[in-house]
């Protein structure tokens, strides 16, 4: 089994559960993070790897999908896991940044499905699970990079989903809301993103002003923590007809039911008005 992005948040709290299967694991992280897993008390084994990856290196990806098939046989089960996010208006993205979001939350984690497929082809058995996001089934302001690789996200693994299915390769979604973390603190901002938010003058100040704070507050009031995300992407990897898309906390299920049963206009009517302080957006200090 391999894991991305294991060395923190989410990533870690997967991994202290996986480690209590029988799974052989490979789990990665940035070369300046994997100090983090022996402060967990998580070290090399018979049975754990733990491996260097930046998911944006072509060479490192190969690497660790080699060094699997090489010492286990292949990957046979697949968690894309890593993530980061800009906070940003669209207005405050460079066509680079936008690159570097999609580079991370998508076009990384298909390149790693493309790795491992034909293993898991030839034996016509594998489990993929793309950890997604409400992300990618809302959008919110100054996410929309984010939310646009999250989406991709979905769009390509659905596609896949389908493509894969007479192998008996299994293929999810794993779709987690607000969880109480402080990852919110490790969002970036672009130049413009930065000058902005501390300008009171500029355009788009209100919007990151207000959003920061905003989402900061749903994510220490969430009952969810990454523990239950991790338990619940467990929960999809050992079932035996898994779901394409697992909403993964309760607001995400509630975000999927509005999403599916309100009409288009009152969804994004409703949406707009529960921003925080909306009315002053835009405003000319």
């Amino acid at each position: 089994m391999l894991v991305t992005g294991a060395s923190t948040g989410l990533g870690l709290a997967l991994a202290r559960r996986l480690l209590q299967t029988e799974h052989r694991l490979v789990l990665t992280s940035r070369k300046e993070s994997l100090a983090r897993f022996a402060e967990a008390g998580i070290e090399d084994s018979e049975r754990v790897r733990i491996r260097a990856l930046d998911v944006t290196v072509l060479e490192q990806r190969q690497s660790v999908v080699e060094e699997a098939e090489r010492d286990y046989g292949g990957v046979d089960v697949l968690i894309n896991n890593a993530g980061q996010m800009y906070r940003a208006v669209l207005e405050h993205l460079s066509d680079i940044e936008q690159f570097v979001q999609l580079d991370v939350n998508y076009l990384a984690p298909m390149d790693l499905v493309r790795l491992v497929l034909p293993h898991m082809r030839a034996q016509r058995f594998g489990k993929i699970l793309n950890v997604s996001s409400v992300g990618g089934m809302m959008a919110m302001p100054t996410m929309a990079a984010y939310s646009a690789s999250k989406w991709a996200l979905e769009g390509a693994t659905e596609a896949l989903y389908y493509e894969v299915k007479p192998w008996n390769i299994q293929v999810s979604l794993v779709q987690p809301g607000f969880v109480r973390s402080d990852s919110f603190r490790n969002v970036r901002f672009t130049d413009q993103s930065s000058r902005s938010r501390n300008d009171v003058h500029e355009a788009y100040h209100a919007h990151y002003e207000e959003m920061g704070p905003f989402i900061a507050r749903l994510m220490r009031l969430a009952r969810a923590t990454p523990e239950h995300v991790a338990q619940r992407i467990v929960e999809v990897m050992y079932q035996r007809r898994p779901p394409l898309r697992a909403p993964a906390t309760l607001d995400a299920y509630l975000f999927s039911g509005l999403r599916r049963f309100l009409p288009r206009r009152s969804y994004h009517w409703l949406l707009y008005r529960a921003l925080p302080r909306v009315s002053r957006w835009g405003r000319e200090e």
